[in-house]
Parts: structure tokens; C-alpha cells; sequence
């Protein structure tokens, strides 16, 4: 099987800052790390590599310090990485960035045709999830998001079986491959990287893919392709301290009442 896995370079949700003068995400002063769902999308990829041969490619759009992430796919277990690169990808929406990782693939699977293509869920930057069905909806291939487990893998029918989250429960989908799936966190448990792949991973160099190199529509890219931009970023102002009534049982409620009563009426 050959499995292509999106990953993203994100900040560190925990310590995420706003530039109060641009109203823009601050991310000089935030470490970077891999797209928390994208770690689970490699580690299902490389279990099913286990399971049943082949090979994982690693796919991300980013700066050239995004080729941190490719190294951390490296170092857990997958084969190889691509960094699509380019001044002509800066400012690329959801729609844009679709777009770019879909030439991508292509060019990387001319050679070598995929079976699965695994997404994390959502990047926590963006919170969209409209990345992952961007890429499939382009390719023509099933997509199958939100999968919390897949029951089922059938390589040689071309089959696949998963559970799929819902937000009243769930549901069990099966679909022919080639299909993309975008994995929930609880789709497996994190494993430790061996030695071997800490060390093959620190000395990786991923492969760098220009829009010349994907033979990308330049109208199709950065702020040209994208019908969407980001006006403002900010956060929410603080709550005020909630009112504490105090005394008996009857002055409380009838303070509550009347309270109640006056910004109703305001």
C-alpha cells in the first residue's frame, strides 16, 4: 500500500499570543509543532504500513521551517516527505491550500499511485476541517471524515471499513480506495519512536516541491486563490465577576427575581 499523509506546522495551542497592533496570530514568539490530529493521522498510517507493506509519504505546505514536521513523521516511522515551498503559496485560504496539496500529490504519486490518503481531522490554527475534503473533492475520490476507527482494511478487493463520529453517536461507513480519511485523536494512542527513527528523522531532508515543480495554476495560489481572507484575530475580553447574593433563603431569591426582572426589562 502507498499512504500519503497532510501534515501541518502549527503553533503550540498552549501558548498561542495575538500581536494586539495587527490583530494576527504572533508566531515569532510561539514554538512550532506538528498539527496535534496530523500526529495521529501518521501513526495509523504507520500501522497499516506494519500490517500490510508498502510505504508512507508525508506531505506539508509551509515555510522551510515546516520541514520540522516532515522530520517528526520521519522519526515516527514514516518513509518519506515533501515540502511544498514557494512565495507563491503565502496568504493561501482553506480552498488555496487544497488546491496546492492536490498538485502535490500528483506530482509525488505520477510514479506511484496511492491507496489512502490520511488528514487530521482539523489544523488547530484554522479549526476549518475543510482542508482534507478540499483535497479529495479535487482528486474525485471518496472522502470519509471525522473516523474514529477503522474496522477494516482489504487491499486486494480495495475495500475499507470505519467508524465514523457523530455528534449524537456514530456510524459505520465502507468505501472502495482510493478514499481520503480525516482521523479524530481517538483514533489510536501515540506510540514511543524507536532509536532508529529518532536518529533516521533528526538527519532527514525532505524533499522540496516549488509551484514550478507542481506545475501549479499561479491564479490558483496565495491571496489571488483564496475568496476568503482573515480580516481580525482577537480574544474574547475577560467575563465580568459573576454577582454573589448573600442572606437567607427568601432574600436571595427575591434579590435573584429582582435582579432578573431589571435587565429584563432594560
Amino acid at each position: 500500500m502507498h499512504i500519503i499523509v497532510c501534515v501541518k506546522q502549527v503553533p503550540d495551542a498552549t501558548e498561542v499570543r495575538i500581536d494586539p497592533q495587527s490583530n494576527t496570530l504572533d508566531r515569532s514568539s510561539v514554538p512550532a509543532i506538528i498539527n496535534p490530529y496530523d500526529s495521529h493521522a501518521v501513526e495509523e498510517a504507520v500501522r497499516l504500513k506494519d500490517k500490510f507493506g508498502g510505504k508512507v509519504t508525508v506531505i506539508s505546505m509551509g515555510p522551510l521551517k515546516a520541514a520540522e514536521v516532515i522530520k517528526r513523521s520521519i522519526a515516527l516511522g514514516a518513509d518519506e516527505g515533501y515540502l511544498l515551498n514557494d512565495k507563491m503559496f503565502a496568504g493561501s485560504d482553506t480552498l488555496a491550500t487544497s488546491y496546492i496539496l492536490y498538485r502535490g500529490i500528483q506530482q509525488v504519486c505520477s510514479r506511484e499511485p496511492f491507496d489512502l490518503i490520511f488528514c487530521g481531522k482539523q489544523a488547530v490554527d484554522g479549526d476549518t476541517a475543510q482542508v482534507g475534503p478540499g483535497i479529495a473533492r479535487r482528486l474525485s475520490i471518496p472522502q470519509l471524515t471525522y473516523v474514529q476507527k477503522i474496522l477494516a482494511v482489504a487491499p486486494d478487493s480495495k475495500d475499507i471499513k470505519i467508524k465514523r463520529k457523530l455528534n449524537d453517536g456514530y456510524e459505520i461507513v465502507t468505501s472502495k480506495l482510493p478514499c481520503l480519511l480525516t482521523v479524530e485523536k481517538e483514533i489510536n494512542e501515540l506510540s514511543y519512536s524507536s532509536l532508529t527513527n529518532m536518529l533516521r528523522g533528526a538527519r532527514y531532508q525532505p524533499k522540496i516541491l516549488s509551484a514550478v515543480d507542481i506545475e501549479a495554476e499561479h491564479a490558483m495560489l496565495g491571496l489571488n486563490g483564496s475568496p476568503t481572507s482573515v480580516i481580525k484575530i482577537f480574544a474574547p475580553s475577560p467575563r465580568n465577576q459573576g454577582e454573589i447574593f448573600q442572606g437567607d433563603e427568601r432574600s436571595v431569591i427575591n434579590g435573584l427575581i429582582e435582579k432578573l426582572h431589571y435587565r429584563l426589562m432594560q
